[in-house]
């Protein structure tokens, strides 16, 4: 609870900083800073660990930054954003893999415990192995990776949601 507040406080002076205009966002709260001041963590490809570079902008909404910074999804619980988050597990037509509360099917059960990546027991793992997919047949379907031109895919925010929806069918909430 002490990290997650000083982790706000954090973000609130460093995107207060060259805020001359004393602008607001949408929420309330100070616009964010330049994107270099985004601490983000480590991202690595689930097929090799090579490291996953996903352009900071793209981090766009308060949960995504939250994210970026801890690793932890906060949409995890969160009903409004789990019902969104299989809206787009069914859109991207991971339930013909997975099955229709990602049990399994042809694809591996993404509920755990046993999952075949073991990565994916964390969000973060979860995260960089839907953002890049894998070896074993499933395609990238974060943004611009899925489909180049034009762009398409899921963005930082939308994988976020669809990970939360996965867990809610699972005793595992990734945030542990």
């Amino acid at each position: 609870m002490n990290k997650h507040l000083f982790l706000v406080a954090l973000i609130s002076m460093l995107a207060a900083c060259g805020q001359g205009s004393g602008s607001k966002s949408a929420d309330g709260g100070a616009s964010a800073g330049s994107d270099s001041e985004i601490k983000m963590i480590d991202l690595v490809t689930t097929q090799d660990g090579t490291a996953l570079k996903i352009d900071a902008k793209l981090f766009d909404t308060p949960a995504a930054k939250e994210f970026i910074a801890t690793g932890k999804n906060p949409y995890i619980g969160v009903e409004a954003e789990i019902q969104a988050g299989k809206k787009k597990f069914n859109l991207y037509s991971c339930v013909a893999c997975h099955g229709g509360r990602a049990e399994g099917a042809v694809g591996p059960s993404l509920q755990g415990p046993n999952f075949k990546y073991a990565k994916n027991a964390t969000n973060k793992g979860m995260f960089e192995t839907i953002w890049h997919g894998t070896n074993g047949g499933m395609g990238a379907k974060g943004f611009g990776l899925m489909q180049a031109d034009p762009p398409d895919g899921l963005k930082p925010d939308e994988v976020l949601k669809v990970i939360a929806w996965i867990r809610s069918n699972s005793a595992i909430t990734g945030n542990e």
